[in-house]
């Protein structure tokens, strides 16, 4: 048995207990190293409202803000290397219409950079959502709201003006865009892992996206991405063996922007989701949905753990930090 069998089994054992423990319907697990091994294995139900269907490796979910790393960051950073954006520049080198009728207004300085690190006065988010359907009269809001300030937070407003920012530039609605192999912006019902019974949309979500706001501007930067424990491996062993961006690329996702996070991604700290036992030379990422992704370059591994901790409702302590935390330490020898 080699180490990465050897640790993915013991690793698997959190995840089988908290579904044995009803605190999640179920999940998947991968390992990958920077060689193409890998271990993928399915536990429990990807949905048990309004019916019951098997969790499987090849389940898709819906990835939640693992969408800011896996599509928005890399993309962003890629316009950085080629000139077409400059990362201290402020966004409206691109977005000229942010808070346009205030010129001293604090939202038309905030740059590229500080949208990727998460060091913007946005609030951490806000039902844009209870605002209307109309798309266009959404993203106006978004653009022309007097955003109250405040210290800087994790912050979806971050990843959706960066969203904003990739449609001005290609000229494409970002779910006209081509989502990476193996992702998409939606997928179908049987088979994908189950989200919420929403109470806005009045159904149990499956295979279109859960994020409300996502869901009413027609596509995100923050948000909307799905994918397989399989893709998800593949855009990680990308990162960690250099094909899958470039090397400038990787190494900003690796450079921190605060005690907390680098380009996009956060990066060991006490109590963050990637464990006790993660080297210095790792990053990562979780979404509300139950996903998660990290990426160990000191080790040359990474490891995902997918799960449908927010169905039927999110109104739940499914455990899932502790989860997280648990199959992470294992994952690195615990």
């Amino acid at each position: 048995m080699t180490d990465l069998a050897h640790f993915f089994d013991r690793a698997f054992a959190p995840l089988e207990a908290a579904v044995a423990a009803s605190r999640i319907p179920g999940g998947v697990l991968g390992m990958v190293d920077r060689h193409g091994d890998r271990f993928v294995r399915a536990i429990g139900s990807a949905q048990i409202v309004p019916k019951v269907r098997p969790m499987h490796v090849e389940t898709w979910f819906d990835l939640a803000s693992l969408t800011k790393i896996i599509f928005t960051t890399p993309r962003i950073l890629a316009l950085a290397e080629e000139g077409v954006i400059d990362l201290d520049a402020p966004l409206i080198s691109v977005l000229s219409d942010l808070r346009q009728y205030d010129e001293k207004a604090w939202e038309r300085k905030v740059t590229f950079r500080q949208c990727l690190g998460h060091q913007t006065p946005f609030p951490a988010v806000a039902p844009i959502y209870t605002y209307g359907r109309d798309l266009e009269l959404l993203r106006a809001f978004v653009l022309q709201r007097e955003w109250q300030a405040g210290e800087p937070v994790y912050s979806d407003i971050n990843f959706i003006l960066l969203g904003f920012a990739l449609e001005r530039v290609s000229g494409k609605a970002i779910r006209e865009m081509d989502p990476g192999p193996g992702f998409a912006f939606s997928a179908e019902p049987d088979a994908s892992a189950a989200t919420e019974d929403c109470t806005w949309r009045h159904r149990v979500l499956c295979g279109e996206v859960h994020d409300d706001n996502c869901s009413a501007l027609q596509g995100g930067g923050h948000a909307g991405l799905f994918g397989t424990a399989a893709s998800i491996l593949d855009f990680a062993q990308g990162l960690l063996d250099g094909t899958g961006a470039s090397a400038r690329t990787i190494t900003l996702m690796r450079t921190p922007l605060s005690a907390t996070r680098t380009h996009g991604w956060e990066q060991p700290y006490e109590g963050w989701s990637g464990g006790r036992l993660c080297s210095p030379g790792t990053i990562g990422h979780t979404g509300f949905t139950g996903t998660g992704l990290w990426i160990d370059f000191d080790k040359g591994k990474a490891w995902t753990l997918l799960t449908n901790r927010i169905h039927p409702t999110r109104h739940f302590n499914s455990g899932i930090a502790a989860l997280r935390q648990s199959v992470s330490d294992l994952v690195n020898g615990a």
